[in-house]
C-alpha cells in the first residue's frame, strides 16, 4: 500500500472521528435548572428539554427557544377604573408570573408580558366597577383575591402561572379627595354633637336619680321613725293593758323625775322652783316604787 493511499485512509478516519464528535456535540444539550429549551424538527415542535443533560437528533433537531422558568414581575402599572357609586379612582397594581409551559408561551401569544398587563387591567376595572368606593378601600383583601383567580383562569391557555398579583395603591383625584374631607369633616363635627347631646343627657339622668335617691332615703328615713313611734306607743298600750293605769304612771313620773334632775345638773348657781305638780309626781314615783318594793 502507498503513501497516498494510507494518508487517504488517515484523512478519511480522521474526517469520520471529527463527524462523530461534531455529532455528539450537537446531539448533547446541557439545560441550565433555570431555564427550558424547545426543539423543534423542520419547524415543528418536537419536544421541551428540562434541567440537565437531554439528547437530541444532529441535523434535524435544533434548539428554537430558551426560555427562563424564574419568577418574573412585570413593572407596576397605573390604570383607571371607575366605582358602583361613580367615582374616578387610579389603581397602581403590580403582578409576578413565571412560565410553566414554554411550548404554550411560545406558540401561543407573543409578547407575554403586555397580554399580561391588559388582562389585569381589564379585569381590575371589571371588579371594582361592581364595588363602591368604600368597599373597595374597606376590602381590598378579598378584591385583591377575586383578581388573582380571574387573572390565573385568563392565562392558563399561554403556560403562566401568576403567581402574585397585587394592587398597591387605590388613589383619588383632588376633587374627590376634597369633597371626602368635607364629607369627614362633617360627620367628625356631627359625632361631636351626638356625644355632647349624650353627655347633657346623661348628666340629667344622673342629677335626677340622685334627687330620686335622696327622696327615697328621706322617705325611708320618716319611715323608720314612725314605725318606732308607732312601736313605742304598742308598747306603752300593752304595758297598760298588762300592770294597769298605775304602771303607766309609774313611767311618767320617772320622766318627770329624771327631766328635773337634768334642770338642777346645770351649770352655775340658780335657784330651781318646783310646782306642786312636781312634788306629787316624786310622791307618786316613790309611793309606787314603794308598793312595787
Amino acid at each position: 500500500m502507498g503513501p497516498e493511499a494510507v494518508i487517504g485512509g488517515n484523512a478519511v478516519f480522521l474526517a469520520v472521528a471529527l463527524f462523530l464528535v461534531l455529532c455528539i456535540f450537537l446531539g448533547v444539550r446541557i439545560v441550565p435548572q433555570s431555564e427550558k429549551h424547545v426543539v423543534e424538527r423542520f419547524g415543528r415542535l418536537r419536544a421541551v428539554l428540562g434541567p440537565g443533560i437531554n439528547f437530541v437528533v444532529p441535523f434535524l433537531d435544533r434548539v428554537a427557544h430558551k426560555i427562563s422558568i424564574l419568577e418574573r414581575q412585570l413593572p407596576n402599572a397605573t390604570q383607571d377604573a371607575i366605582t358602583a357609586d361613580n367615582v374616578l379612582v387610579k389603581v397602581e397594581t403590580s403582578v409576578f408570573y413565571r412560565i410553566t409551559e414554554p411550548e404554550k408561551t411560545v406558540y401561543r401569544i407573543r409578547d407575554v408580558d403586555a397580554a399580561i398587563a391588559t388582562t389585569v387591567a381589564g379585569i381590575v376595572r371589571s371588579e371594582i366597577g361592581k364595588l363602591e368606593l368604600d368597599q373597595v378601600q374597606s376590602n381590598r383583601a378579598q378584591l385583591i383575591e377575586r383578581v388573582r383567580e380571574q387573572v390565573r383562569a385568563m392565562v392558563d391557555d399561554w403556560g403562566v402561572e401568576v403567581t402574585r398579583a397585587e394592587i398597591l395603591d387605590v388613589n383619588l383625584d383632588e376633587a374627590t379627595r376634597a369633597a371626602m374631607l368635607q364629607q369627614l369633616n362633617a360627620e367628625r363635627a356631627r359625632r361631636a354633637q351626638v356625644m355632647e347631646a349624650e353627655g347633657k343627657k346623661r348628666s340629667v339622668e344622673l342629677a335626677a336619680d340622685a334627687d330620686l335617691y335622696a327622696a327615697e332615703q328621706a322617705a325611708k328615713a320618716k319611715r323608720i321613725t314612725a314605725d318606732a313611734e308607732a312601736y313605742a306607743t304598742a308598747a306603752i298600750a300593752a304595758a297598760i293593758k298588762e300592770s294597769g293605769l298605775e304602771a303607766a304612771q309609774y313611767q311618767l313620773a320617772l320622766a318627770q323625775v329624771d327631766a328635773l334632775g337634768k334642770v338642777a345638773a346645770g351649770e352655775g348657781k340658780q335657784t330651781v322652783l318646783l310646782p306642786a305638780q312636781a312634788l306629787d309626781a316624786f310622791a307618786d314615783a316613790f309611793r309606787m316604787l314603794k308598793g312595787r318594793g
